[in-house]
């Protein structure tokens, strides 16, 4: 192994594109079961990022992470539940987190505090991390990926890094994804959203408290998230056709459109601006490939949905924590690779297709809540073991699965099939 100017060996046993919630959660994960792992970060972190309200199921990979006390140190506001004003009626409505089972809440949190926090954990536990690094290509070898080439900032030259397998945690810039996979997007969520931050903000009162607000208008919706004090982030968001054939740009849209709302005029009346605004456009999409011949995507990279149930960081993260454990069986057991990481694609595929399903038929405002909670339930639990609130409360908190689905995967079949029953598992 040769040795580079940042004090490590240039090969390694995974590289891990991109340090947010999802490729950190994975190489984190992956450098505690001891292997080595390299993670390339275009960005010097804490940097900001949208998407600070957070739902139950992101709790599972933060405690593997040892992270929880950590959040609860840091100040970040507990999430309970939420308040719609939301179907036919528009008549406020609430859920809480604690109808849907274990994990009775999550957290809001400024996201530059939380991706910085995971990232450093990453490092705590082994894996080497380089931030303002640029991936350029893959490394091929008889098709297969086997490495990046990547520049740093203030550095001469193109430095190349190898690994049994390229994970691709880039987001919605898609290193890998982009170069090896085809994207398709879903035509109903092709949104655009608009979003700032207001200080002096008022809170829902009572047990709603820390709730998310969520509140439809005629051509869209809000979010409003408490992040902590008087600080809300306040989002619009509507069908890009429809942003693209008004007459008013996307900010004065979002003036606008407050204006019609009842909870959130309220809450922001003594409010002011605390920043400038922020738009992101046509976002929902999935790739046409999860993974190839030594390289998978997880996270946005691989797909994302809406925010309307603040669903990506836990998706990113429950899917790098799911990832961690098929990349180390494949590790040690390398004749696994395209079965195991088809197990995974397909696992993930459905999870997330059951999400997007769901916030397709939420977005119908025509219907009551008893319409939303039936169609959670006929979506993960057609069985209708439980109560269909609890199934609804249970999906957007991202903790429902077909089976066990992504989070349950094994690969002991896998396993014996090239070691024999005598030696399966050891």
């Amino acid at each position: 192994m040769s040795s580079t100017r940042f004090g490590f060996s240039d090969d390694f046993d995974v590289i891990v594109i991109g340090g947010g919630p999802a490729g950190a959660t994975t190489a984190a994960l992956l450098a505690k079961r001891g292997h080595r792992v390299l993670v390339l970060e275009r960005e010097r972190f804490p940097r900001y990022h949208i998407g600070e309200s957070l739902i139950p199921g992101v709790m599972v990979p933060m405690e593997e992470l040892g992270l929880k006390e950590r959040m609860e140190a840091k100040g970040f506001e507990r999430k309970y539940g939420g308040t719609l004003v939301w179907g036919n009626n528009e008549v406020p409505w609430n859920f809480s987190f604690t109808t849907g089972g274990r994990i009775p809440y999550a957290f809001h949190t400024r996201r530059a505090d939380l991706d910085t926090m995971i990232l450093d954990r990453a490092r705590e536990l082994g894996a080497f991390v380089v931030e303002e690094a640029t991936v350029k290509d893959s490394i091929e070898e008889n098709g297969r990926v086997v490495g990046l080439k990547y520049t740093v900032r203030g550095l001469d030259g193109t430095h190349e890094a190898r690994a049994s397998l390229v994970i691709d945690a880039s987001g919605q810039a898609r290193v890998i994804g982009r170069k090896y996979s085809e994207i398709t997007w879903n035509e109903q969520l092709r949104n655009v959203a608009v979003w700032t931050y207001f200080d002096n903000c008022h809170r829902l009162p009572g047990d709603e408290w820390t709730n998310i607000l969520i509140e439809g208008t005629q051509e869209g919706w809000f979010w409003g998230i408490p992040i902590d004090k008087g600080v809300f982030s306040v989002g619009y968001v509507t069908r890009s056709d429809v942003a693209n054939q008004s007459d008013k740009s996307l900010e004065e849209l979002f003036v606008s459109e407050i204006e019609s709302t009842t909870k959130l005029k309220e809450l922001l009346k003594d409010a002011t601006p605390a920043a400038g605004y922020r738009t992101a456009r046509d976002w929902s999409y999935t790739n046409d490939r999860f993974h190839g011949d030594g390289w998978v995507l997880v996270g946005d990279a691989a797909a994302f949905v809406d925010p309307l149930f603040s669903t990506g960081v836990a998706l990113a993260t429950l899917a790098g924590s799911t990832l961690s454990k098929i990349v180390d069986q494949i590790l040690k057991h390398p004749e696994i690779e395209e079965k195991a990481l088809d197990r995974y694609s397909n696992a993930y595929r459905d999870f997330f297709d059951d999400i997007r399903s769901f916030v397709e038929g939420f977005y119908d405002r025509s219907k009551t809540k008893g319409y939303y909670f039936d169609l959670a339930q006929k979506i993960s639990d057609p069985g209708k073991k439980n109560d269909a609130q609890v199934d609804f409360v249970k999906l957007i908190s991202g903790l429902s699965g077909r089976d066990g689905g992504l989070f349950e995967l094994s690969l002991d079949d896998l396993i014996e099939g090239v070691t024999g029953p005598s030696t399966a598992g050891s």
